[in-house]
């Protein structure tokens, strides 16, 4: 058997349309599907319209609805879920042995419900709630993120000490994202250009995301935290927080043992809201335990693009398809 690791794409990755395929050809998808429209529209928010199903959404868009935070979040797990469900439902799926799960972001709550650490319908109803209260913060603060590549990490984490910004993702050595108050963050940038930085991207966003302009929506989703139930994992999830696994199946012996991992769980997930992203320690954590074959599962080919410039050695491949699933094969 190949040893893999299975990571999720994050906030961004949406496209109308995706999924649908799978919705179309796979029982096992279609019933997430279901499943998350039936949660969906029982948990209604004040930013949308319960009678509008959130397949539909997915399917049909309106793009700017499907962009919109509220549904953005939920749109995207649902998706990745539901095609990982195909693919754990074809006959290739038992040639693959998955020794971790991680995701960017958001993609940590679809690599938590891959482990079987979280159930769907539990998950879903997470999403739901960080998407809203992530939502409500942007009103509170004006926030910008820009992404900077090809400049000095260290560079860049004094201009932000100097000047406010904050760093939202270490994505790759070559692409980092800054986050913060708007004026901090426009600061930054001028600081950066100064100092010889050439490509900067201001993203198109409605806040600033991992930042503590977050403070309060963390606050809050902790309390969240507390009621939902999390079960023994055998496959280790990555946080996004440590850049390290959330806990270690060897470690999980015993009730005392496996609550303080729990804690400490619901802990880096309310965490996971202000800080910043570990992106290429998870990569580089995977990496060192001997896994160099990952599968990028969901919306959009992002990851792949970031992982090999983390380290080219790694093999990812992509399941955002049918035919991908077909065409899958690890040497």
């Amino acid at each position: 058997m190949k040893n893999i690791a299975l990571i999720f794409p994050g906030q961004g990755a949406q496209k109308v349309g995706m999924g649908l395929e799978f919705y179309q050809s796979s029982p096992e998808a279609k019933a997430i599907f279901d499943k998350a429209d039936e949660i969906f529209k029982c948990h209604s928010g004040e930013s949308r319209n319960p009678d509008i199903a959130l397949s539909q959404v997915i399917f049909e868009g309106p793009e700017e609805k499907l962009t919109s935070t509220a549904y953005c979040q939920p749109a995207i797990f649902t998706m990745s879920v539901a095609a990982l469900k195909a693919f754990e439902a074809h006959p290739k799926y038992k040639n693959f042995s998955v020794k971790f799960t991680a995701g960017l972001s958001l993609g940590e709550y679809s690599a938590l419900a891959a482990s079987g650490a979280m159930n769907f319908a539990d998950t879903l109803r997470l999403v739901q709630k960080r998407a809203a209260l992530m939502e409500e913060a942007t009103k509170e603060n004006q926030g910008a993120m820009a992404a900077v590549i090809g400049f000095d990490k260290d560079k860049l984490i004094e201009i932000c000490r100097q000047t406010g910004a904050q760093i939202a993702n270490f994505n790759s050595h070559e692409q980092i994202v800054i986050t913060g108050h708007k004026a901090k963050v426009e600061a930054a940038i001028e600081a950066i250009k100064i100092a010889g930085g050439q490509k900067i991207i201001p993203l198109a966003v409605s806040g600033a995301f991992h930042s503590s302009l977050m403070g309060l929506a963390a606050s809050k989703f902790a309390t969240t935290l507390k009621d939902i139930a999390i079960n023994p994992s055998t496959i280790p999830v990555l946080s996004n927080v440590t850049g390290r696994p959330h806990f270690h199946p060897e470690r999980s012996e015993g009730s005392l043992k496996e609550q303080a991992f729990f804690d400490h769980l619901r802990l880096n997930l309310s965490k996971q809201i202000t800080d910043s992203v570990q992106w290429v320690e998870c990569v580089e954590f995977i990496a060192s335990q001997g896994v160099t074959n990952f599968i990028e599962i969901g919306p959009g080919r992002v990851l792949k693009g970031l992982i090999r410039r983390v380290n080219p050695a790694i093999n990812v491949s992509n399941i955002e398809k049918p035919q991908d699933i077909e065409a899958l094969n690890l040497n």
